[in-house]
């Protein structure tokens, strides 16, 4: 008999194990998938760390995050500085100084200022009732049209002016010259990849492989006391209440015989007629300096069981059907439900991080 039973072997589950067996707690981590780290997963190709679920770059606030992370690797000074293409022209993210340079010729920000502010008049909208509104008031025509609406129609597989636009509350506009994405005060990838980090999160705890937790429900559910669950939260329920929404992703990975593909670790195409919207180059996540490289194609689809949900729909619609889900949660005695899938919620890793280890405090105090 264990006392937890922790469904996934991703970063969640792998943090929340480690707390509880410091705490001399005996847990089970079980994850459908063949390998640990779930969406963090790292696999060595040609001496170069692969993310093989699209892009991990960490990066946090959040001292006491940061200083958990690091006990278990050493983190580079990376820093993320992506690239966008539209057709044949280059602009630095985020929309900063580089970026209005790079459109319009100006070289100060009171004349990048200006601009922004006469598209935003012109476009006279008041009250946004859509995504595409809601971004023309916020950065004006020239910049929603090369660099958010084709990614972002990509990214949702809707029209903008059919996406609510609430998915835009604000847009960071930064009038300086600084292509750094994150303003976090930590940001950095572990050396030797994600998957070492859970490896040593799950030193000493035992991990089942392959294994469908919903397929052998019983048999499971009677192993340990209590059970941590971050798969789909409707699945869980038998889509009692029907089907959240998600988005899914397909990645395409490709070894190149070439030293540097792109120049830059993230660089976006945000065309809507370029049908991925991103190609990753991994090497650069780690300033490597190998013969080959490998990149990857990362490509929006749309969600249907069977797939691997990426990431939740948070609209309307979709928040009454979770409220349901979540009060019949709230009433299933010995299971907590957590994690991006499990509280059906977009997280990044570092609140990922926080939230396993403020629930791992509460079961100890318990």
């Amino acid at each position: 008999m264990y006392d937890y039973l922790i469904v996934g072997a991703g970063l969640f589950g792998s943090v929340f194990a480690h707390e509880m067996k410091k705490a001399g707690k005996k847990c089970l981590v079980i994850d459908k998938r063949s390998h640990i780290g779930g969406n963090i997963y790292t696999r060595e190709s040609e001496g170069i760390n692969v993310h093989e679920y699209g892009a991990h770059i960490f990066h946090t606030d959040n001292k006491a995050v940061w200083d958990y992370m690091t006990r278990f690797a050493e983190f580079n000074r990376f820093t993320n500085e992506p690239i966008a293409i539209y057709r044949d022209e280059v602009y630095n993210l985020p929309f900063n100084m580089n970026t209005f340079h790079q459109m319009w010729g100006i070289k100060t920000p009171e004349e990048a200022k200006r601009i922004i502010n006469e598209q935003i008049e012109a476009e006279g909208i008041s009250e946004p009732k859509n995504l595409e509104e809601q971004a023309l008031s916020l950065v004006g025509r020239d910049i929603y049209e090369k660099l958010i609406k084709g990614y972002t129609e990509k990214q949702w597989g809707k029209k903008a002016t059919e996406l609510p636009a609430f998915i835009i509350k604000r847009l960071p506009i930064r009038f300086i010259y600084s292509n750094n994405y994150f303003n976090d005060r930590y940001q950095g990838i572990p050396v030797g990849g994600y998957t070492r980090i859970v490896e040593r999160l799950l030193e000493g705890t035992e991990v089942i492989l392959n294994a469908d937790f919903l397929a052998d429900r019983r048999r499971y559910s009677s192993l340990a006391k209590r059970i941590v669950y971050t798969g789909m939260i409707d699945e869980y329920f038998n889509y009692e209440h029907g089907e959240l929404e998600y988005r899914s992703l397909r990645f395409e990975h490709e070894v190149l015989d070439t030293d540097n593909f792109q120049g830059s670790a993230v660089v976006n195409y945000t065309e809507y007629e370029v049908p991925y919207t991103r190609i990753i180059e991994h090497k650069h996540f780690e300033f490597g300096t190998q013969p080959k490289t490998v990149v990857t194609r990362e490509y929006p689809e749309k969600w249907e069981q069977g797939c691997e949900p990426y990431y939740p729909v948070n609209d309307a619609r979709n928040s009454e059907i979770f409220e349901k889900y979540r009060q019949m949660a709230d009433n299933e005695k010995g299971v907590t439900f957590a994690g991006r899938l499990g509280e059906y919620r977009y997280y990044d890793m570092h609140h990922i991080v926080q939230r396993a280890l403020e629930m791992a405090a509460l079961e100890k105090a318990m």
